[in-house]
């Protein structure tokens, strides 16, 4: 991870009496020619608007995204891990066919249902200066846990 991507990925915090340990953040991490991506947070909904903001990072850098036009997104799946991968496969799949590039997002859950929103604009190659196309997420890594620390993680890894 470039140290810009770490600044702008947070770090934990001591936790309050009794509370959870880690603010929401994300990182990316290695895995050979493809990225993992992996976020944290208070809660599962928390967890997984920081990886789509990790997933976003892979290909700009979020914080250069205006969010001029929000989109929903809903998804279902069977268990936490295969709506993860169908969350950010969805994301993939509106960054495509609306031309734009997401920036912020927000996620509610009911059962096995996701009911998100990704908020964006077109991309412009010269600011936004994306590095990658992300082609979509894949099963590798692929993983919804709650931490030792009470947080949430959502982790994947995505095919550049």
């Amino acid at each position: 991870m470039t140290k810009a991507a770490a600044a702008r990925a947070g770090a934990a915090v001591p936790a309050a009496a009794g509370g959870v340990r880690s603010r929401a953040h994300w990182e990316h991490f290695d895995h050979g020619a493809d990225i993992g991506v992996r976020g944290w947070g208070p809660t599962k909904a928390d967890a997984f608007e920081q990886a789509a903001l990790a997933l976003a990072a892979v290909v700009t850098d979020p914080a250069w995204v205006m969010a001029r036009e929000t989109v929903p997104i809903f998804c279902e799946a069977g268990d936490d891990e295969l709506l993860l991968a169908a969350w950010l496969n969805a994301i993939v799949s509106a960054m495509a066919v609306r031309r734009m590039l997401f920036g912020r997002f927000h996620v509610e859950f009911e059962g096995n249902d996701l009911n998100g929103t990704a908020s964006g604009e077109p991309i412009s190659i010269e600011r936004h200066r994306p590095a990658v196309e992300v082609k979509g997420a894949t099963y590798t890594a692929l993983r919804v846990a709650r931490t030792a620390d009470g947080s949430w993680l959502a982790q994947t890894v995505v095919d550049v």
